[in-house]
């Protein structure tokens, strides 16, 4: 009993962020961002490889572009929302026109930020939903 205890508590200390975005930057700014959290990060440059990665029960947290190759980050999220209901997902676009907030939650997403991301905010807002 007390192995699956351990087995337990390292596949918690083991949970991952999935990070859908293509582009080369963001993604470089998202590794270092995100270094502090000492957590595992899964990177996909597509709505579809989003989909198939989010069937993982590793992933605790998912940062959704929603500008993707192959599937959107709104279609990707709304897939995943049939098998993963209560995970979070973070929408992320530098297309931040009026309505798009409105659009990413409707599809599905439990939170929504801009892009550049503002650094502190992105880091508080995975704090916050990595807890619950």
């Amino acid at each position: 009993m007390d192995k699956n205890d351990n087995t337990n508590s390292m596949s918690v200390k083991k949970k991952s962020i999935l990070i859908a975005e293509d582009d080369t930057f963001v993604i470089k700014f998202l590794e270092m961002a995100l270094k502090p959290l000492d957590t595992p990060l899964v990177f996909v440059d597509n709505g579809v490889d989003a989909v198939e990665k989010a069937k993982e029960s590793d992933v605790a947290l998912i940062l959704m572009d929603i500008k993707l190759p192959l599937k959107n980050g709104l279609d990707a999220t709304r897939e995943i929302r049939k098998f993963r209901p209560d995970i979070p997902i973070i929408a992320q676009t530098a297309f931040a026109l009026s309505g798009d907030e409105e659009k990413a939650l409707n599809a599905g997403c439990t939170d929504y930020i801009t892009k550049p991301i503002n650094r502190k905010r992105l880091l508080e807002m995975i704090n916050e939903y990595m807890k619950k």
